[in-house]
């Protein structure tokens, strides 16, 4: 079968012949009279202005990387046209416009806005950019980032998912990582996932991508806002150790040492505690910037060895004995108290009996 014929393109040139063939001479000298101009009714240096604006703009020149300034002419459902100055708009996608992608470009952006972009795909064969603010957000949120960890500050985190290693989160739009050993047991069920949880920043490191952050931490430091030495608590035994067990209190953990179990000496942990066994203890002191708590028994005994040979009676009476260990430890501040200001008076007044034999010495 034969080819079939090319369509004909149209000549613009013998269209407007055509069109001008119709005018009549008045048309002809009305239109001459309108548009005829002498030189010097030329604004040159107007024109001599716009032109260099004009050629400054083809001549702008961006680099991959770049910040730049532009101003948004145009915003459609997949992104924005903006106006950077150079002969052809850039683009920016609805994927770059923020950390967290938008339901609607027009939820973050409005047509006259005025943005810092940076420039991450060179001009296409209409001269045509890609920008975007969301890696300018993310240099900005790495940067906050390390001033929390150096602040020690507390931040909330989604959790996204869970398995044996640890826990994903997601910060401020920024995924992170938590340790299975600084993750509460409480929040690392499935049924966790989508909700938020405190967090405390281990390391912030931008040129790996890692941010590993603590639950236990962040949990330690609001229970001591709560606990106070002396506070009995209660809690389940989770592992147990050669040097002692560790509790866990709900919202962080606490180690019973094996020197703070019982004034009797025991020769093994295991010999009283087992994992999954429910006991009171006491707040013997809190580390919060390092997230530990060390507790006692030894302090609940009503006598020397109970907690070995009947530990029901150290947890009837721990309430009532702990009672008298605060009680000894306010004594013992109170005399160190007014032991410091005894010597501070005497300290005053040495100062004072030398100044007053100062004249009889100088005589």
């Amino acid at each position: 079968p034969e080819a079939a014929a090319a369509p004909e393109v149209p000549n613009p040139m013998a269209q407007l012949e055509q069109e001008a063939a119709r005018l009549s001479p008045a048309d002809v000298k009305a239109l001459a009279a309108k548009w005829d101009f002498t030189e010097d009714d030329l604004d040159k240096e107007k024109l001599y202005a716009e032109l260099d604006s004009m050629l400054g703009k083809q001549n702008l020149k961006f680099t991959v990387g770049d910040r730049i300034s532009g101003v948004v002419y145009k915003v459609d459902s997949r992104g924005a046209f903006v106006d950077i100055g150079a002969k052809a708009p850039a683009y920016l996608p609805i994927a770059e416009v923020a950390i967290i992608k938008p339901n609607k470009m027009t939820d973050v952006l409005n047509t006259g806005d005025e943005l810092e972009l940076q420039v991450i795909q060179k001009a296409d064969r209409d001269g045509m950019m890609v920008l975007s603010i969301r890696k300018i957000e993310f240099q900005k949120l790495w940067t906050r980032f390390r001033e929390l960890l150096a602040e020690d500050a507390t931040v909330e985190g989604e959790i996204v998912s869970n398995n044996r290693g640890g826990t994903l989160v997601m910060v401020e739009g920024l995924r992170g990582f938590v340790p299975s050993s600084h993750m509460s047991p409480h929040n690392k069920s499935e049924d966790m996932v989508g909700k938020s949880v405190p967090l405390k920043f281990l390391e912030v490191d931008e040129e790996r991508g890692r941010v590993v952050l603590s639950n236990r931490r962040a949990l330690a430091e609001q229970k001591a806002r709560d606990y106070a030495v002396g506070d009995v608590v209660e809690g389940v035994v989770t592992s147990v150790k050669p040097y002692g067990c560790f509790v866990d209190l709900g919202a962080s953990n606490g180690l019973l040492h094996i020197s703070q179990i019982s004034h009797d000496r025991l020769s093994s942990v295991e010999d009283v505690f087992k994992s999954g066994d429910r006991l009171r203890v006491m707040i013997l002191s809190q580390d919060s910037e390092r997230g530990r708590i060390s507790l006692s028994t030894k302090k609940l005994e009503p006598s020397p060895g109970d907690m070995l040979k009947q530990p029901e009676l150290v947890y009837e009476k721990a309430h009532e004995m702990a009672a008298v260990f605060k009680e000894r430890i306010k004594l013992a501040e109170d005399a160190a108290r007014q032991e410091e200001q005894r010597l501070q008076a005497e300290g005053t007044a040495f100062g004072a009996s030398d100044s007053e034999a100062a004249p009889a010495d100088a005589e």
